[in-house]
């Protein structure tokens, strides 16, 4: 499941707070897209990657979780 949209600052730092929460709160984190919801079985350790890339003039941050 991808998503890619554009959003406020402060809109994108709500939804990055939930995810967060989520995963601070439990072992699941949960979706729901266009009437679809996914949850997702999150193990007690995970690798965390940040990425800054800055490009052609154009600033990417990528976070990303594997397990």
């Amino acid at each position: 499941m991808k998503e890619q949209a554009k959003v406020s600052r402060e809109e994108a730092a709500e939804r990055l707070r939930a995810i967060a929460d989520m995963l601070a709160s439990g072992d699941e984190i949960a979706f729901e897209r266009g009437g679809m919801e996914l949850s997702i079985h999150v193990p007690d350790e995970v690798e965390l990657k940040i990425e800054f890339e800055v490009e052609d003039g154009e600033r990417e941050l990528e976070i990303e979780l594997t397990w």
